[in-house]
Parts: C-alpha cells; structure tokens; sequence
C-alpha cells in the first residue's frame, strides 16, 4: 500500500478530462477503449453501464484496494483505490491519457479540464461537524459563537481555492465532505460513515503546443503530491487521525 494509506482508513488517487465536445457513443468504439485498458489489467474485468450512457470498468471491489475507469458523454476517468504507490496509480492513469487521443478521438484542443484528484476518507461514528472542529479548528471570526452554550454544529466544510498562476488555468481545491446530518444530531444516532478530505488540482482549456495529456497530469499530480507532503499529512490528515484515535 501507498505511504499514504497510513494516514486515512481509505486513500485514491483519480484523473478526469472533461471534454468540450462529445465522446464517441458507439458500441464498437467503447468496447475497444475498454478492451485495451483491459489488456494492461487483466484483472478489470467487471464491466457494466450505467444511467446517462457512463460505462465502467473496474477489478473486484472486495479485496480492499481496486482501478477502474469510466467513459461518460463529456468525461473520462481513472482511478485506483488503496493502490500499491503514487506511481502505481499513475502509470495506470499515464495508460489512459495516453490512449484516449487515439481510442476516443480526443484533441488536445478538445480540453474543459483535466484535474487530478487525491481523496483520503476517515471512517467515523459520531458528529463529523465537531470532529472536524476539535482537529482543525475554526475560522478565528467564527470561534467565539462555537462557545454558546447548549449550541451543536450541524455543519462544517472548510474548504480553499486558489490558483497557481496569474490567469487562473490551473487552480487547486482543498475542502472536507462530512455526511453528519441535523436528523443524526437530532435523534443521537450516528451511523459508521466516512468523512472525506479532498485535494483536486484542476487545470483549464486546450493544452499549448507540446504538451499533451500525460504531461500536464505529471505537473498536476506533482501539485498535489507537495501539497500533500509539505502541508496535508502534518495539518490536516495526522491531525484527524489523532482525534478519531482520541475519541
């Protein structure tokens, strides 16, 4: 398993290009793209369709760790479950965007965005709201009403966004998903849910001359590997470990 595996009960690693125009919808031509991802990884071998015309391959799920990928009208995706390394995940993702051009007709013009995207779940049975607070605290504005007595977060998402140059092409995101609800709150009773932390580096429009899919995923997933190492693991995913263990 990834080092990153010790800091969350469940980690993935996932690539998505979302596409201006759409992709082909043809049997023939859905079935080769999944075909030849399937050659790499013999063990994809569960293939269905879901609403909405998105069609996924994907390994087992039972065994804890997985990949999969999916072709959607105006999007691709790949991703890996618990993989063995960063690089693991993405030599598979190298695999798809290397593909696709041919595969799926995709121009390099053809561009929404493409975003890598690094998620780590926690597994929690209690208030995700106070959680999150007791680990990472509060906005300084915001303390002070933390303090009234008899009150009970419902609530609490951070989340930052910013961009990493000056017209704004390439931004990154990092926001927590809790799936406490007020009837949780209300009636005391919390089932065993995960709470997820979320780092996406996103980059917009048609890729420049000389770059191509799998570069600007490198430069993507580069962001978000130093974000995660220099900034994550120590303030945000070690420090949720610990109240969870806490508590």
């Amino acid at each position: 398993m990834s080092r990153y595996g010790t800091f969350s009960d469940d980690h993935y690693i996932n690539v998505t290009l979302h596409t201006e125009m759409d992709l082909p919808q043809n049997r023939e031509t859905v079935l080769h793209y999944f075909e030849q991802v399937q050659k790499k990884y013999p063990t994809m071998r569960n293939f269905y369709g879901r609403e909405r015309g998105e069609y996924v391959l994907e390994e087992d799920k039972e065994q804890g760790h997985y990949r999969w990928t999916s072709v959607e009208a105006r999007r691709v995706s790949s991703g890996q479950v618990n993989p063995a390394s960063f690089d693991d995940a993405l030599e598979q993702h190298t695999l798809v965007l290397d593909m696709i051009p041919y595969a799926l007709s995709v121009s390099p013009l053809d561009c929404e965005s493409l975003n890598v995207m690094l998620g780590f779940d926690f597994t929690y049975r209690g208030n995700h709201n106070e959680l999150l607070a007791e680990a990472l605290g509060l906005v300084p504005a915001f303390e002070k009403m933390s303090e009234i007595e008899g009150i009970t977060l419902v609530g609490h998402e951070p989340s930052i966004q910013f961009a990493l140059d000056t017209d704004c092409r390439v931004q990154c995101r990092l926001s927590v998903e809790t799936r406490t609800s007020a009837y949780h709150v209300r009636t005391g009773e919390y089932p065993e849910e995960q709470l997820s932390v979320y780092l996406t580096a996103r980059r917009y429009g048609s890729l420049e001359a000389g770059e191509t899919y799998v570069s600007t995923m490198q430069k993507l997933a580069g962001v978000c590997k130093e974000l995660v190492d220099n900034y994550m693991i120590d303030n945000v995913l070690r420090p949720l470990q610990q109240a969870i263990a806490i508590r």
